[in-house]
């Protein structure tokens, strides 16, 4: 994976995008290159996905956001997104249904987008709580927005990390890359 090369960048992470039906199928919005390959999910249902709000991360160009998905707009200038849930921080607010005490700790997975439009993906290195980890890409990595991709399955590859274990097949990635 070291060698790998994006549009002419380096890799410098990868990690999953998002959370995907038992048949691969992303449960919610994808796209790649422009182009919906799957539509944006606004239904109910039950697991983390359906936690509403659940949200969008989105690229446009090289501009990126995170967007609830109840009031997101595709528009023709999204080149790259994905749709996950729930949202773990919306413009600095926590996610409503989540408690500083929870009991239930997993490990998990994020992308959030810091106010000077860097984004940021994280991966925990123990099992944590919805607030913990809201908490963490708020005020620790600076993220006024913050979007949950997964949980026990989830892998965070940098250079000089070994390869990802191939437990489970994953249908989206998300791939930071250096220009």
């Amino acid at each position: 994976l070291g060698a790998i090369a994006v549009d002419g960048g380096r890799v410098t992470a990868i990690t999953n995008a998002g959370i995907y039906d038992r048949d691969g199928t992303p449960l919610g919005l994808h796209v790649e290159d422009g182009v919906v390959l799957r539509p944006l999910n606004r239904g109910d249902g039950d697991g983390n996905f359906f936690l509403k709000p659940n949200g969008v991360f989105a690229m446009s160009g090289t501009a990126a956001r995170i967007a609830d998905a109840s009031t997101f707009r595709l528009d023709d200038a999204v080149s790259a997104a994905t749709q996950s849930g729930p949202l773990l921080v919306l413009d600095g607010t926590i996610h409503p249904a989540f408690r500083r005490h929870s009991e239930s700790r997993r490990s998990r997975n994020a992308v959030g987008v810091r106010s000077d439009g860097r984004v940021v993906l994280a991966m925990t290195r123990v099992p944590v709580n919805f607030w913990d980890m809201a908490v963490f890409m708020r005020d620790r990595m600076g993220c006024p927005s913050a979007l949950y991709l997964d949980g026990a399955i989830s892998q965070l590859w940098r250079p000089g990390d070994p390869p990802p274990e191939d437990r489970h097949p994953y249908v989206g990635m998300l791939a930071v890359t250096e220009r």
